[in-house]
């Protein structure tokens, strides 16, 4: 944790809200509790919460002068009586790192008896004016304007280009490139000629179906006796004579 230096004789703002979950030190009544701050020689005390009880209210502010090298500030809180002596509740340190780095500071701080119990606890608000901010981001501004003309030196030098080394190139072929037609017709001299006769030409056969010297039979043809069935008992009248 970095140490805050430069607060000498600076001002520390320091609000006492209230308490919670006091030790209650009455039997009968309800205890006025009140709190006591002392930072170095500087000492102030709230006023009394009359019937505060556990939970007492002040709503106070004091002011402390910082030393350089002193940063704790202690508490203590009593509850008054009339007749005797006042009574101890409780007592406890408050850090000031984290009010002296960011500025404010609201927490609760706990209390211990003398023998070390739990006694409740204090609110306080802390409050430092002169705590150093964080510097603002902003964006990055734009690259200054260069008239044309005036030479321009790049602002990001870029790496040289890494050397290729060039293809490899075959030597051209010593043979003639094929052509890509062939030749029509093909050279006959370089086929030895056939012993056999060249074949004749074929005589194409006659019409189908061949003329027929005698006439075309006439539709529908004549009235046969059919060779499937008998013939009838008096062929060729009908019905036949009576007897």
């Amino acid at each position: 944790m970095s140490m805050i230096t430069g607060i000498q004789g600076h001002l520390l703002e320091v609000t006492v809200v209230g308490c919670n979950k006091l030790k209650d030190t009455e039997w009968i009544s309800r205890q006025d509790p009140y709190v006591c701050l002392e930072y170095a020689s500087n000492k102030f005390r709230t006023r009394t919460c009359t019937d505060g009880g556990k939970n007492p209210t002040f709503q106070e502010k004091f002011t402390f002068t910082l030393i350089e090298g002193l940063r704790e500030l202690n508490l203590v809180v009593w509850n008054s009586n009339t007749l005797t002596y006042d009574d101890f509740i409780g007592s406890g340190k408050v850090q000031l790192q984290k009010v002296l780095s960011e500025g404010y500071d609201d927490s609760g701080w706990p209390l211990q008896t003398k023998t070390g119990r739990h006694a409740g606890e204090v609110r306080l608000v802390l409050h430092y004016p002169n705590a150093k901010k964080p510097a603002a981001s902003y964006a990055p501004s734009a690259p200054p304007y260069v008239a044309q003309g005036a030479h321009q030196v790049p602002m990001y030098s870029t790496p040289p280009q890494a050397s290729v080394a060039p293809y490899y190139t075959p030597p051209a072929a010593t043979y003639p490139a094929p052509s890509p037609y062939t030749s029509y017709p093909p050279n006959s001299a370089a086929y030895p000629q056939s012993s056999y006769p060249p074949p004749q030409p074929v005589a194409y056969p006659s019409p189908y179906p061949p003329p027929s010297a005698y006439p075309p039979p006439s539709y529908p043809p004549p009235p046969q006796a059919s060779p499937y069935y008998p013939p009838g008992a008096y062929p060729g009248i009908y019905p036949p004579p009576p007897y």
